[in-house]
Formats: structure tokens, C-alpha cells, sequence
């Protein structure tokens, strides 16, 4: 098993700007291994065995069609469990492999995993939580997928409560202002990242 002893993990919820803050980490230098990145990677290269568990139709000249599988996924908890059993321990794998490369350069990185908490899959206790209030993690879901306030309350439900998380991680970047108030916050982690790691060398 891979040591984890330099890992960050950078979670949130859906719409609190997660991949917002992983930009601006990586344009600091730091290397980050995104967990969605890999999954949509994985899903592809296994577009056959998607296409055997939940059909033909989800699956065009070799790619899985995410936004037409996310809408049984998101709905139906039941194939939502189906194909994260299939996935979730791929995914994992892939992470542990970029991680040993990480880990033998002896400097702090991140990785980006959206469900940290809800899936409890890694052992890792620095975790840095993005967050916003929870009327404008609705407001800006509904303007970013064009939903219903109905269904996006519906998607934010399927995770743990922005809230909830903002007292489980050990450093929480407030995504609640605007872009330069979300850079500070930013610096204020690498600051404290720095603070941690005498010997970081982004």
C-alpha cells in the first residue's frame, strides 16, 4: 500500500468551487491528482462493461455518454451503488499509482476527491474543504446545469451538508466572495501549507 504521508486532499460539494481552488493550487506548482479526471478516463476505457450494466444506449463510439448516464445515477440510488462498486476501487487504484510518484519526491500535493466523506475510501487527515454558504451553492448549481431549484436541492442532497463538512476538514477555503477574496484565501493555505512543510518545494 502506498504511503500517504505528503497527500492533501482538497473535497467540497457539488458547486462550492472545488475545481476553482485546485487551479489556482496548481498554477502555485502544486501536482494535483483529480479523482474526477480519472473516473472519466476509467469510465471510457470501460465502456463495453458499462454498456453490459446499464445499457447500449450509454455508451457512443467507445465514450460513455456521462450526462445521459449521470441522470439514472443521480435518481436511482440502487445502479448509483452499482456502478460506484464497479468504479470507486479502479479509481482508487489509479490515485495510490500517481501517488507513489508523488510520495518519492518527498513534497506535499493534493489530491482532488469530491465524496472524501461520504465514501470514507482513504485514510488521510489533512483535508482542505471548500466551501460557500448553502443559498449560493444552490443559486450557482442552478445557474451552472440549468436545473430546477427542485433538482439541484435534489443533487445537493445526495451529499453531506457543505456545513457539515466545513467542521471535518483541517483547513477551510470560504468560497463565499468573489475571485479575488477566493485568491487570498488560497494564499492563506499555502501559507499555512508552507508553515507545515519546512521543506516544500513548489
Amino acid at each position: 500500500m502506498t504511503n500517504l504521508s505528503h497527500a492533501i486532499v482538497v473535497t467540497g460539494s457539488i458547486a462550492t468551487g472545488k475545481s476553482t481552488v485546485t487551479s489556482l493550487l496548481m498554477m502555485s506548482g502544486f501536482k494535483i491528482i483529480d479523482a474526477d479526471a480519472i473516473a472519466h478516463k476509467l469510465l471510457d476505457y470501460h465502456s463495453a462493461k458499462i454498456a453490459l450494466m446499464f445499457g447500449s444506449e450509454f455508451v457512443s463510439r467507445g465514450k460513455v455518454e456521462r450526462k445521459k448516464l449521470g441522470t439514472i445515477i443521480f435518481s436511482d440510488e440502487v445502479q448509483r451503488d452499482r456502478l460506484e462498486k464497479f468504479l470507486h476501487p479502479l479509481i482508487k487504484e489509479e490515485i495510490l499509482s500517481q501517488s507513489a510518484f508523488c510520495e518519492s519526491k518527498d513534497i506535499p500535493y493534493i489530491i482532488d476527491i469530491p465524496l472524501f466523506f461520504e465514501k470514507k475510501n482513504y485514510d488521510l487527515d489533512e483535508v482542505l474543504v471548500v466551501y460557500t454558504t448553502k443559498e449560493l451553492q444552490l443559486d450557482r448549481l442552478m445557474k451552472r446545469e440549468n436545473l430546477s431549484e427542485e433538482d439541484a436541492k435534489a443533487k445537493i442532497s445526495l451529499q453531506i451538508s457543505i456545513e457539515d463538512k466545513k467542521n471535518m476538514g483541517s483547513f477551510v477555503v470560504d468560497n463565499s466572495g468573489n475571485l479575488k477574496q477566493l485568491q487570498q484565501e488560497v494564499e492563506n493555505f499555502i501559507t499555512y501549507i508552507k508553515d507545515k512543510y519546512a521543506n516544500l518545494k513548489i
